[in-house]
């Protein structure tokens, strides 16, 4: 009898697969990729972790249990990740927008 075959799948492919899709959805990201994990830095309040399985991120705050509410999906299909994700940044931008000082940076950085 054989050893079963093992896949492995590399966390920092799945998250740059992420990155991509995002970027394809007009949002911008860094991947940080590392013992095992990866990151996507989305936006302030927004990081996408990665294990190559699945993405996960942090939606909310359960006040009642005094825990963290997190989203997940299968990181198979970064495209619908990247969808939800993006919905969750543009509820983030509309909280909290870009600082007085970034906003003149980002504006000189695009004209």
């Amino acid at each position: 009898m054989s050893a079963p075959n093992i896949i492995t799948i590399d966390p920092g492919h799945s998250a740059e697969l992420l990155r991509q899709a995002l970027e394809r959805q007009g949002v911008a990201a860094d991947v940080h990729d590392g013992y095992g994990l990866a990151l996507v830095s989305v936006w302030v309040g927004l990081v996408v972790w990665c294990d190559g399985h699945y993405y996960w991120w942090r939606t909310g705050w359960n006040a009642e249990r005094h825990r963290v509410i997190y989203a997940w999906h299968p990181a198979i299909d970064p495209v619908r990740a990247a969808r939800r994700i993006s919905m969750q940044y543009q509820e983030l931008r509309n909280v909290q927008p870009h600082s007085a000082m970034v906003a003149d940076i980002v504006g000189e950085v695009g004209s």
